[in-house]
């Protein structure tokens, strides 16, 4: 089955050999990349907390959803990759915002590290119509 892929120019720009979103042609799945909190004018980790890392991450994700004609409202499924389970708490008050009822699946694991040093890494599934563009 052939494969779309979806090149976001208002994400950060990926850092190694892969696509900022992919999926099989004729499908609605639509599969994330993970995204770090960088921030897209300096390509540089942000700086703050995990909320603001949280944030970005999200904001970035977002642009990548744009890049695909969707929207964070398009999300059946995330994971999100912390390097610190106390963390736990401030992500999910910053991951409540980016969603209302009914909530997406998820899943939260912690990782020994992340790129760049971040603290939270979150990729996601979204139902989009993927076409051969």
């Amino acid at each position: 089955m052939p494969r779309h892929t979806v090149h976001a120019p208002e994400a950060p720009a990926a850092i190694g050999p892969y696509a900022h979103a992919a999926g099989p042609v004729g499908t609605e799945l639509l599969y994330l990349s993970g995204q770090t909190p960088i921030d897209t004018a300096t390509g540089a980790l942000v700086t703050g907390d995990v909320a603001v890392q949280t944030a970005t991450a999200f904001a970035n994700l977002a642009a990548v959803l744009r890049a695909a004609g969707g929207s964070l409202d398009d999300v059946v499924k995330v994971n999100v990759y912390l390097v610190d389970m106390a963390d736990f708490a401030e992500v999910n008050s910053a991951y409540a915002e980016q969603f209302t009822a009914p909530y997406p699946a998820r899943t939260t694991v912690a990782v020994a590290g992340l790129p760049l040093g971040a603290r939270v890494e979150i990729e996601a599934v979204a139902a989009i119509p993927v076409t051969d563009r």
